[in-house]
């Protein structure tokens, strides 16, 4: 079967190609992808190339398909798997292999590592590691881009369990943010950020009392405040506060807040020194603070305050991605009435995957989320209304998203799946 994919050559090199996939072996499953969300992770790699620790260094020669927070629905399935996984089931796969035996060693994952396995393309091979360690996943809920959201909210799940806190005395450490505790979001309204907002309030089993989120982009704040509002989180128990920290003394204003004694958790979510420093000098006593954005400089320093280490027990904790229990938790409470489509702000085909990955940062908004079966431009949900003006393909699908708040969802999703020649 041929497919049709993005590959990574090297550094910058990525390629739009149609080719033959292998025979499928029995201990494999063929399957058709729906929809990729493009990740910042995959920007980091297309500029990284072979210097990227997951990305083989013969691609030049072997390329691999790039994307990672990918579903769809299963083709074909070899026979190891038949008891297990039916054609026509959805699907969604968390990529963290850590697979000893893939090309790469332990740091092997689709969508960086594999030939014939990645989001951004029509059909893939799923090879037999992927299901002996429980990465592919039943999906059953409406839709497609939730289960592509599963991913990137595995990765909010799994770092907020690292969090841990001590009592005085005892080397017993408590895992996970502090229940009932104060905590803080620093840079905290991007698309990663939001679905970490989105996480704390929907969560039953532990939540924070008070919860704060700064960035230093008010239209971002606003668009924060709208999806995720006080009002809920105070339904929640939660009193939440967005703080734009672009002016006067951010520790300051934050410290008030909290009342003086700072946070039992902060978790920052920029690759920024100053923020960092932010973060630290405003943990309070056993604070934890999570480093969550991942640099792309290998040589990444920033202050941090190892007095208070030492006399008031600060520590520090990072994360690279969630793992199947956190996934399957993402896909749980989304199940559970959780939608992460306040992520999504731009829909495109697998035609716009080279140029929104090699520039994603430059593009404003939130989540690109790609339906590799189509070919249409990458488009922002609030352009719908414009483009059509002259194609009621758009018209409609800028009347569904308004009728759900202004947000992507599952009705626009069957929408424009259903339409592909009019895009």
């Amino acid at each position: 079967m041929k497919t049709k994919a993005v590959r990574i050559y090297g550094k910058d090199d990525l390629r739009l190609e149609e080719f033959e996939l292998p025979q499928m072996k029995d201990d494999e499953i063929l399957a058709k992808v729906i929809s990729d969300d493009i990740c910042m992770s995959s920007y980091k790699a297309a500029h990284a190339g072979t210097e990227h620790k997951r990305v083989p260094n013969d691609v030049a020669v072997n390329p691999t398909i790039i994307g990672h927070e990918f579903a769809g629905v299963i083709v074909e399935v070899g026979s190891k798997w038949k008891d297990e996984f039916k054609p026509g089931e959805k699907f969604s796969i968390q990529p963290a292999l850590n697979d000893e035996n893939g090309p790469v060693g332990v740091q092997s994952a689709p969508g960086y590592s594999y030939r014939f396995i990645g989001g951004d393309a029509t059909y893939v091979i799923i090879p037999n590691e992927v299901m002996e360690k429980g990465c592919l996943l039943h999906y059953t809920g409406e839709g497609f881009y939730p289960a592509s959201l599963s991913e990137p909210l595995s990765c909010v799940i799994g770092a907020l369990h690292a969090h841990y806190h001590t009592t005085p005395g005892s080397y017993v450490h408590q895992m996970g943010i502090k229940d009932g505790g104060k905590m803080a979001l620093l840079a905290g309204v991007g698309p990663m950020g939001l679905a970490m907002i989105n996480y704390v309030l929907h969560r039953e089993d532990r939540r924070p009392s008070l919860f704060v989120v700064t960035d230093i982009d008010q239209a971002r704040l606003d668009r924060a405040a709208s999806l995720y509002t006080k009002e809920f989180a105070a339904s929640k128990g939660i009193e939440l506060h967005y703080i734009n920290t672009s002016s006067g003394d951010p520790v300051a204003v934050l410290r008030e807040i909290s009342g003086g004694t700072g946070y039992d958790d902060v978790v920052v979510m920029a690759p920024v020194p100053a923020v960092i420093e932010q973060g630290d000098a405003i943990l309070g006593f056993d604070g934890c603070l999570d480093f969550f954005s991942g640099p792309r400089d290998a040589g990444f320093k920033a202050p941090f305050n190892f007095y208070d280490v030492h006399y008031a027990s600060h520590h520090i904790v990072g994360t690279s991605g969630g793992n199947v229990d956190d996934m399957k938790e993402a896909i749980d409470i989304m199940s559970k009435g959780m939608d992460p489509a306040g992520l999504i702000t731009h829909i495109g085909g697998l035609n716009t995957v080279i140029d929104t990955t090699l520039n994603l940062p430059n593009i404003k908004g939130g989540k690109k989320m790609v339906y590799t079966q189509l070919t249409m431009p990458l488009t922002a949900i609030d352009d719908f209304a414009v483009l059509g003006q002259t194609k009621p393909v758009y018209a409609e699908l800028d009347r569904i998203c308004k009728a759900h708040g202004g947000l992507w969802n599952a009705e626009a999703e069957a929408y424009l799946l259903s339409h592909p020649d009019e895009l």
